[in-house]
This record gives C-alpha cells, sequence and structure tokens, in this order.
C-alpha cells in the first residue's frame, strides 16, 4: 500500500521530489479538484440548522412527558450523537470525490452501484413527502392565527379556508423552490431561525412567569409511563435531527472544506439544536407537567402572544419547505439520469449478458472517481467541474415537484400515518444507514478509493518539506533532516500506525451506526404498526 512505502522512504527520496510535482499531487488530490463553493461557514451552520429545528420542537416537552426529564434528556443527547455522527461520516465520505461532487448518488457508483437507484429514489420520496407536510400545516394553522387577530379577519369566509392559505403561501414559496445553490437560501433560514427563537422565548417566558402552573399535572424527573409510551415518542426525538439530506451540498457549497471546518460545522449545527430541544423540552414540561399535549403552543392561553407563535410555526414551515426541494430535486434528476449499460462488448452479449446501471454523462462515474479512466468532459464540463443541471431540465423537475406537492396539500389533510413510514424507513436510511454502509465500504483498505485517498495524503505529508514549508511531521518533532533519518522514520511510522487505528476505530463505529439505523427502523415501524394503531 501507499502508506507501507511512505513510512519505509528515507528522507532523501522525498526531499528530492520537485516542488512542482508536488503541487500538483496536491492539485490532483479530491479535496482540491472539481467546482469550489462560496458558502460561508456561518451560512451553512444556518441552512443546515434550519434544516434540522423545525415545527418538531414544540412535540418535545410531550416527548419527555413520557420518558422522564432523565431519560427524556439523555434520548435527545443520544439522539443528537449519533445524527451528528452520521454527518461526520457524510464529511469524510465526501474526501473521497472530486470537490463539488458529493451526493449519495456519487458515494453510490462507487460503492453499491445497483442500488444507487433505491436509495435516491427513498430520499425524494421523503423530502417529498415532508415538504408536503409542510403546507398542510400552513393550511391548518393559518385559519386559527386569522380568529386570534380578532373578529375583523374572520369575518372573510375563505380567510378561514385553508386552500386559501395553502395558495396563498406557494405563492412565496415557489420562487425561493428555484433556487439553485442552498447557499442562497441563507437569508429565509435566519428568518426561520429568528422564528425558533421566538418560539423558545414563548416557551420560556410562560415557565418563568408560572401562569400555567394551575394546569399542570404530575412532573416526574426519574419515573416513566412505560415501555409504549416511550417508544412512541422515540421517533418523534430520533428524527427531529433529520438534515442528512442537505449535508452534501453544503459540502459542496462551503468555501473551505478542511476537515477541521465541516467538522465544526457539523457540531455547532447538532450542538445548538440538541441545546434548543432541551431547553423546549424541560421548560415545556415543567409549565405543564403530565396534562401536555402534543403541541405546546396550542395549550397556551389564547393572547396576542400565543397567536404570534402559531404565525411564527408558519413562517418557520413556510421557509423550510424549500429545504426540502432541493434534496427532492437532485435526488429526482438522479434517478432520472440512469441508463441501462451494455456490457462491455457493447452488444449486451457480454459474459453472462450482466447490465450495470450507470448515470448519464456529465455524472461522476465509477471509473472516473477511482481514477481508472480519464472522465469524458462535454463542452459544458469545464476545469473537471460536474455537469449541472441544465436550465429546462432544473425547470421541468422543479415544477413537477411544486405542482404535485400542491396537489396533495389540496386534496388530503393529514399525512400523518404516510410519514410515519416514510420517515421511520427514509429518515433512518439516510441519517444512519447509508452514511455508515458508505463509509464502510469505501474505507477498506481492499478499496480502490481507500487506497488512492492514502497516496494522495502520504504525498500532502511531505508537499510542505518539498516546497521548502515547514511539514506537519517537522511542526510535531519527528523531522529534522538527514541527520536523524532513523529516529524522523520511527516517528512517521508512530504517526502511520496511530492514524490506520482511528481510521479502523472510526470504520469500526460506522457499522455500528449502519446497524443501529436498521434497529431503530424495526423499532419505529413496529411503533407505528401496533402500538400507535392500538392506542387509537
Amino acid at each position: 500500500m501507499a502508506s507501507y512505502a511512505a513510512i519505509h522512504s528515507t528522507p532523501s527520496e522525498h526531499s528530492s521530489r520537485p516542488a512542482s510535482e508536488a503541487s500538483q499531487t496536491r492539485r490532483r488530490h479530491p479535496k482540491y479538484t472539481g467546482m469550489g463553493g462560496n458558502a460561508s461557514w456561518l451560512s451553512s451552520v444556518i441552512n443546515l440548522l434550519n434544516t434540522i429545528v423545525g415545527a418538531g420542537v414544540l412535540a418535545m416537552p410531550h416527548a419527555l412527558s413520557n420518558m422522564g426529564i432523565l431519560l427524556g434528556t439523555l434520548i435527545i443527547l443520544w439522539a443528537g450523537l449519533t445524527a451528528g455522527f452520521g454527518l461526520y461520516l457524510q464529511t469524510r465520505c465526501a474526501r473521497y470525490l472530486d470537490r463539488g461532487s458529493a451526493s449519495f448518488f456519487a458515494l453510490s457508483q462507487i460503492t453499491y452501484p445497483n442500488a444507487a437507484v433505491v436509495f435516491d429514489a427513498a430520499i425524494a420520496v421523503k423530502c417529498f413527502g415532508v415538504g408536503v407536510s409542510y403546507l398542510i400545516i400552513i393550511g391548518d394553522l393559518m385559519p386559527g392565527v386569522v380568529r386570534g387577530f380578532g373578529e375583523v379577519g374572520a369575518q372573510e369566509g375563505y380567510l378561514l379556508d385553508r386552500r386559501f392559505w395553502v395558495t396563498a403561501f406557494m405563492l412565496i414559496v415557489i420562487p425561493l423552490s428555484f433556487l439553485r445553490r442552498l447557499d442562497s437560501l441563507k437569508y429565509t433560514s435566519v428568518i426561520a431561525l429568528i422564528s425558533i427563537a421566538y418560539l423558545v422565548v414563548l416557551v420560556v417566558y410562560h415557565f418563568s412567569t408560572g401562569d400555567t402552573l394551575a394546569e399542570r399535572g404530575t412532573v416526574n424527573v426519574v419515573k416513566w409511563q412505560g415501555l409504549i409510551p416511550t417508544l412512541s415518542s422515540f421517533p418523534v426525538i430520533v428524527f427531529a435531527y433529520t438534515c442528512h439530506q442537505n449535508m452534501f451540498s453544503i459540502l459542496n457549497e462551503i468555501k473551505t472544506n478542511t476537515p477541521f471546518r465541516t467538522t465544526s460545522v457539523v457540531t455547532a449545527s447538532i450542538g445548538s439544536a440538541a441545546s434548543i430541544y432541551i431547553l423546549v423540552a424541560v421548560t415545556g414540561y415543567l409549565s405543564f407537567g403530565d396534562n401536555i399535549i402534543g403541541n405546546i403552543v396550542a395549550q397556551y392561553t389564547p393572547s396576542v402572544a400565543s397567536t404570534i407563535g402559531r404565525a411564527a410555526i408558519v413562517v418557520l414551515v413556510m421557509f423550510s419547505y424549500p429545504l426540502q426541494v432541493h434534496p427532492c430535486r437532485a435526488s429526482v434528476d438522479a434517478v432520472s439520469k440512469w441508463r441501462p449499460r451494455r456490457s462491455a462488448n457493447g452488444n449486451g452479449s457480454g459474459s453472462g449478458g450482466n447490465e450495470e446501471f450507470t448515470p448519464a454523462s456529465g455524472s461522476p462515474s465509477r471509473h472516473s472517481l477511482l481514477g481508472h479512466t480519464p472522465q469524458q468532459k462535454s463542452p459544458s464540463q469545464k476545469g473537471g467541474k460536474p455537469e449541472e443541471m441544465s436550465e429546462l431540465r432544473f425547470a421541468i423537475i422543479t415544477t413537477a415537484i411544486i405542482i404535485l406537492s400542491y396537489i396533495v396539500a389540496m386534496t388530503v389533510s393529514s399525512l400523518d400515518k404516510v410519514l410515519a413510514y416514510v420517515g421511520s424507513t427514509g429518515s433512518t436510511s439516510i441519517s444512519f444507514i447509508l452514511p455508515g454502509l458508505f463509509y464502510y465500504k469505501i474505507s477498506s483498505p481492499e478499496s480502490a478509493a481507500h487506497q488512492r485517498l492514502l497516496k494522495d495524503e502520504d504525498d500532502e505529508e511531505y508537499d510542505g518539506s518539498s516546497s521548502g514549508e515547514e511539514s506537519p511531521l517537522e511542526r510535531s518533532g519527528f523531522g529534522g533532516g538527514s541527520g536523524n533519518g532513523g529516529s524522523w522514520r520511527s516517528g512517521l511510522a508512530a504517526k502511520m500506525r496511530r492514524r490506520e487505528w482511528r481510521r479502523g476505530l472510526l470504520r469500526k463505529g460506522s457499522l455500528a451506526l449502519a446497524i443501529y439505523g436498521l434497529g431503530v427502523m424495526v423499532v419505529c415501524l413496529v411503533t407505528n404498526t401496533f402500538l400507535v394503531s392500538a392506542a387509537h
């Protein structure tokens, strides 16, 4: 392997490498080639946090009432930790792909090519369903908001019609849904997060004033309500962290995509979301105790503040709708680009007559990603940049998603049962199963992509010294020139062993996350099929 050769090479061999060759090696590294992004770190955190935190935050106090404060808080933290680990694995997987080309589709091509169409189809269905649910929430809440602001609005019958409000808000979200880059939604994400901040302040304010104590039931710190109520609330907490469908877009668009930078985006987003969930869950539960209902804002005494809170929920889901259209469009595009590819002899009658599905021209192919053959570039692919969706294709797919979601939202008043199953399968797949399986497969020591990444990283280790800069090894005390070549090699060997040990541990953790995701999927499906149905 490349790392073995690097360890047993002499310093003079690496120091004799021309600086120009070293710089060329850096340019060929997948982290540096391809299309770079312009999104700032803050913009990436804001968009990811807005994807995470939705109206589900208002159900956290009810989940705590079933579990008790201690167990509920631990599960909120655990769900955040596992979701964050899935996001971190996505940042690791993106290092195997050219800059700007990371996606579930591209990873499928070099891990499980025959299943890629299934993965993207599941993501598309999941995001479409969530987007429709946002439109339904708008239609359900706006009549109540109108009533809360007085009789003047309520006298107009159309203002109490859910279909009117779904149509009205569609006119707002349509232009936002046609934005190509996720970074373009950062300002609407800020508005959505302001709405979240208001809801948090509202919950904390009512708790601090104690105006709900007359309605408060029993408060349990340790005691839970039993296994079945706890299992029924478990999916609410787990799915509250689902944002993995937009992670690759954020990695593609962020300006500085160093491991530290991307990991800090994950840490800041998950940490902020967990803090919000725990704050709302604890203060909301302490306000009403076991008398809490699913939506805490609906339980407050009607007032201007609570009416604004309902309006804040509407604003939140309205600006979250384009964040679901973005990954849905990308997945639909990936699925529609798949073409049956004949065997190597071109007539389909090769050995075994096997056929393999492969992306259409312009998407990163399996062989080009592995560096086996140079990628064919169309005129629209300049500088190794993956071909973007054409304007016509972009418009057709986006329009289809918007029209279909509008029709479903206008004709169906509740998608609870459907979303329960879609969430159980789709959310667990993109949050745990796919990141775990992708990294486990692509980081295998036998993987050509992994060996290539190791070689690139080994070359990068020596580029500093060969270009006259202080290398990472020298900064850590392992360097020192030809006078102590033995200590330099032993230090490098020790560093390589530690790095391989960390990679091995991470690979085992990725497999454990995938297995955990399968377990969560089974629990959620059983809960939705038997426990919830029995409760109704």
